[in-house]
C-alpha cells in the first residue's frame, strides 16, 4: 500500500513510464551535445517516426531483434540475447549494461540526480528533466503536422500521434483491451486486479492510478498549476486548460461538423462529437451491456454496479462517484462561478444554469406554448 502526501510533483502526473532500447546511447548530465545530435539517422525509429525520450536515455529493455540473417548479426543478437551479466538484486531485473542497471536502480533507491537550477525539481532521468525545464522556458518545439499539437519533448508527441495514428502498441493478458499509452493500460488493468495502492491521506480515496492520485490531491490543496497566457483563468488539469483556450480565445475552427455545423479546433474534439451521430460507443461496461461514447460517462454508471463513491469534499464530507461532480459541489463552498453570461453580467456555477438563463432572459423565441 503506497499513501501519498501532498508532496507530488505535478511532472508525476504527466510521466508514464515506457521501456527503452538497449543499444541507443546514454545521455550524461555533463554532456553538452544535444541528444538529437547524437541519435544517428540509421537508429532505429518507432512507427510514428519520432525517437521517445526515454528511449534516448532511460536504458532499460531488450533489443530489437535482427532483420538480416548474417552470421556476424546472428552472433551479435546471439551475445545480446544472453548478456545480462548486471542483474538487480531488489527485483531480478537483468541488464546488459552497468549504465542500464544504474538507471533501473534509481525506481528502486528514489535517487533522483538530475537537479533543475531553476527551483527545487529533481528526477531521476535526464529525459524527465528536460521536459520539467520546459515549463520555465515555455518552449514546444515539437509540433503535431495533423492538428498543430505543440509539445516540449518528443515522447509527448510520439504519444499523441496515435490518436491519428489509431496504433494502441500496449495490450491486455487478460481481454482484448489495447491502448495507445501504457499508464492507460495500467488503469485498465486494475479493472482485472481490483488494485488501488495509491491512497489520499486526507480522505481516503483509492486509485489504481498514481497521476489520478496526484490531480485529486488538488481538490484538497486548491492547487491549479496549469494558467492560461491570455487572462488570469488557472486549472487544476490540463484537459480544463485547453478546453477553456478554446471555448474563450480561440477564433479559428477549421473542423466541421457537415451534419450540424458544429466547428473545433480539434480534429479529435470532432471525432468524439461525430459520436452523436453515428451513435458509435466505444466503451464497454464489463459487467453488462452498458456502454457509452465517452469514457467518462462509462465511468459514472460503472460506479452504480460497485456502489463505490471515492470522491470525497473536503468541507462537508459530501461523496460522489464521479470526479466532476465533486468539482460542481465544490464550488458550493468556493463561490466560484466560471460559466458566464456574454449578455450581461450574470455568471453561474454550473452550465445549465447558464443555459437556463439565457433562453428565459435573452431568447424571444419560445415556441413551446401551454
Amino acid at each position: 500500500m503506497k499513501t501519498a502526501t501532498n508532496h507530488i510533483p505535478t511532472e508525476m502526473a504527466d510521466r508514464s513510464s515506457e521501456n527503452a532500447m538497449d543499444d541507443l546511447p546514454t545521455v550524461h548530465s555533463g554532456d553538452k551535445t544535444r541528444n538529437s545530435e547524437k541519435l544517428g539517422t540509421g537508429k532505429q525509429q518507432n512507427k510514428e517516426g519520432v525517437i521517445p525520450c526515454e528511449k534516448k536515455c532511460c536504458v532499460e529493455s531488450d533489443p530489437p531483434p535482427a532483420k538480416a540473417p548474417t552470421k556476424q548479426i546472428d552472433r551479435h543478437v546471439a551475445k545480446r540475447s544472453v548478456d545480462k551479466r548486471f542483474e538487480c538484486k531488489d527485483c531480478g531485473y537483468g541488464a546488459a549494461t552497468k549504465v542500464g542497471l544504474i538507471n533501473h536502480t534509481r525506481k528502486h533507491t528514489g535517487e533522483k540526480p538530475y537537479e533543475c537550477d531553476q527551483c527545487d525539481f529533481s528526477a531521476a532521468w535526464k529525459c524527465s528533466l528536460d521536459r520539467h525545464l520546459a515549463t520555465h522556458t515555455g518552449e514546444k518545439p515539437y509540433m503535431c503536422g495533423e492538428c498543430g499539437y505543440r509539445t516540449a519533448d518528443r515522447f509527448s508527441l510520439t504519444a499523441h500521434m496515435r490518436r491519428h495514428t489509431g496504433v494502441k502498441p500496449y495490450k491486455c493478458d487478460h481481454c482484448e483491451y489495447s491502448s495507445a499509452e501504457n499508464r492507460d493500460l495500467n488503469k485498465h488493468m486494475a479493472r482485472h486486479t481490483g488494485e488501488k495502492p495509491y491512497m489520499c491521506g486526507e480522505c481516503g480515496y483509492r486509485t489504481a492510478d498514481r497521476s489520478s492520485l496526484v490531480v485529486h490531491l488538488r481538490t484538497h490543496t486548491g492547487e491549479k498549476p496549469y494558467k492560461c497566457g491570455l487572462c488570469d483563468y488557472s486549472a487544476a488539469k490540463k484537459g480544463n486548460l485547453d478546453r477553456h483556450v478554446t471555448r474563450k480565445h480561440t477564433s479559428d475552427r477549421p473542423h466541421l461538423c457537415e451534419e450540424c455545423g458544429y466547428r473545433t479546433t480539434n480534429k479529435s474534439h470532432l471525432s468524439r462529437h461525430m459520436r452523436s451521430h453515428t451513435g458509435e460507443k466505444l466503451y464497454k461496461c464489463d459487467v453488462c451491456d452498458y456502454s457509452a461514447a465517452k469514457k467518462s460517462d462509462l465511468d459514472k454508471h460503472v460506479g452504480r454496479h460497485t456502489g463505490e463513491k471515492p470522491y470525497m469534499c473536503g468541507e462537508c464530507g459530501y461523496r460522489t462517484a464521479d470526479r466532476s461532480s465533486l468539482a460542481v459541489h465544490l464550488r458550493t463552498h468556493t463561490g466560484e462561478k466560471p460559466y458566464k453570461c456574454g449578455l450581461c453580467d450574470y455568471s453561474a456555477a454550473k452550465k445549465g444554469n447558464l443555459d437556463r438563463h439565457v433562453t428565459r432572459k435573452h431568447t424571444s423565441d419560445r415556441p413551446h406554448m401551454c
